[in-house]
């Protein structure tokens, strides 16, 4: 009898073990996240990189995996099609998709500027600003990308009609850099450090500079949040453990945005970012990184600036009603640790 009750004890806290490495796996497999990065070489996104180099996600006990697609309007579409939980990229496509019927939002707002500007091949000085579009060939990252939305933005509000000239999904770095030297682009948005690149070398010049918050105000009228970590909304609430743990990581992450050096930041980022010019790197991160919010909570005023930058000429948007409220939250941000 004491040996089959000892058999029954075995067995029981065999079971027990069982259950405990199995609720052990499920919220190790909860704590996994994919979260796509519309090019994460690029300084705007800068903060999904560092977060991972400065091990804040580990410390949050996240396994998170970031993977690299060039264009924002491609990493929105992997997480609507649920590849992936989260993208960090613009917060403009947060209002674009309410009008469509899909409710996603900003879980941590990166950036109030685009980090963005509009460059001239300098074999086109008849360009002199956007109202000089017309039956031009114009360089984007990808058809539908913020990119694409701020060409049409300027263009419209200079008075350009949007079929008088062509948007041409051409990426950044390398892939922009070239379609501008063949001239299969006249001008083109870009963020750094493709910029500096170009600028280096002679071959383009800043038409609209979106990288500071007054360039941003000249330029598109406001603050206009751009960079952010967003996510479906239904996700989002389901998770909030996880969406917590994520928000920890990225205020961190700004904080540390906020108080370090552009070169004291370069040091944690991958050496081929540079491109094969630290001292360009350091210098255009300087320069930019006040387009950094430093707490990661959405700039006042900003989604208002966004939805009248985009309303100007995108049909689906026009006499629609935007329940902004609805395409951000500061409740995970302002609960971070």
């Amino acid at each position: 009898m004491t040996g089959f009750i000892s058999k029954c004890a075995l067995r029981s806290a065999a079971l027990t073990l069982a259950i405990v490495a199995t609720g052990a796996t499920a919220a190790s497999a909860a704590d996994k996240i994919s979260i796509m990065v519309g090019g994460y070489e690029k300084q705007i996104y800068l903060p999904a990189k560092l977060a991972e180099a400065l091990g804040y996600f580990k410390d949050e006990g996240l396994d998170v995996e970031l993977l690299n697609e060039p264009a924002g309007v491609d990493a929105e579409n992997e997480m609507l099609a649920g590849a992936v939980q989260g993208v960090v990229g613009f917060y403009d496509h947060c209002i674009d998709l309410q009008a469509k019927g899909k409710f996603v939002e900003s879980v941590v707002q990166f950036s109030q500027a685009p980090g963005e500007v509009e460059l001239v091949s300098a074999k086109h000085p008849e360009i002199k600003s956007p109202a000089d579009f017309k039956g031009m060939s114009l360089g984007v990252t990808g058809l539908g990308s913020s990119t694409n939305f701020l060409t049409e933005y300027l263009a419209v509000k200079n008075g350009v009609k949007l079929g008088d000239f062509t948007s041409v999904p051409v990426g950044a770095g390398n892939t922009f850099i070239a379609a501008m030297q063949q001239d299969k682009i006249q001008a083109g948005m870009t963020t750094e450090p493709t910029i500096t690149r170009l600028l280096k070398t002679g071959e383009a010049k800043v038409l609209v500079d979106m990288r500071t918050v007054e360039g941003t105000k000249a330029a598109l009228g406001g603050t206009y949040p751009a960079a952010s970590l967003y996510m479906q909304t239904e996700w989002a609430d389901a998770h909030k453990e996880t969406v917590q743990k994520l928000a920890n990581a990225f205020v961190k992450t700004l904080k540390f945005i906020s108080t370090h050096s552009g070169a004291e930041i370069a040091e944690k980022m991958p050496k081929d970012y540079y491109v094969g010019d630290q001292e360009g790197y350091v210098k255009a991160l300087d320069a930019g990184k006040a387009m950094f919010t430093p707490d990661g909570v959405m700039p006042q005023g900003g989604p208002e600036t966004v939805l009248t930058v985009l309303s100007a000429f995108k049909k689906e948007l026009q006499g629609k009603q935007i329940d902004l409220s609805k395409t951000y939250t500061t409740e995970f941000v302002k609960n971070a640790k």
